[in-house]
């Protein structure tokens, strides 16, 4: 059994001038509702697996506070552009293929659309849409990453902040 847990980043800052979207930062509230998340998706995972963020700034921040909640150390969690610059399931479906088959649970922060289209298109009866800091995981009846395909999933769990 494989898992893949999809988290999109917390509420960042508007785009000013200055300052590209690949180096927005979270909001202070957008920090404040990633913790709430981060400790309310440790009450169902226990390990969370290895983590794969988008190198952009808001991404990292999530993950960061992710890691924390979880003693994980910063270093643990693995970059990958293609969350970013490439995030289609093309793209998607290759960044497992860097991943061990011995990992089984992958929890990835990103970006919509592509953190709602992805886990969409996996699961078999569909996904809601991710809004800032919401979190799905879906389980596979697998064995190997390359056995993957779309619309075999399973939801298990969509948790979304409380406004």
């Amino acid at each position: 059994m494989k898992q893949l847990i999809f988290i999109r980043h917390g509420r960042a800052e508007e785009q000013e001038a200055g300052i590209t979207d690949f180096e927005r930062s979270l909001t202070i509230r957008g920090k404040a509702i990633c913790r709430e998340m981060a400790e309310r998706f440790k009450e169902k995972e226990n390990d969370p697996g290895l983590f794969i963020t988008s190198p952009a700034f808001r991404a990292l921040e999530t993950a960061y506070i992710f890691a924390l909640e979880f003693g994980m150390m910063h270093e643990q969690i693995r970059i990958n552009s293609n969350l970013y610059f490439r995030a289609d399931m093309k793209h998607f479906m290759e960044l497992l293929k860097t991943v061990s088959d011995d990992v089984d649970t992958i929890t990835l922060f990103g970006h919509n659309p592509s953190i709602t289209e992805i886990p969409d298109r996996l699961c078999r009866d569909g996904c809601e849409f991710l809004t800032k800091a919401s979190i799905a995981c879906i389980s596979f009846p697998i064995r190997t990453w390359s056995e993957l395909k779309s619309d075999s999933g399973k939801l298990e769990y969509l948790l979304k902040p409380v406004k």
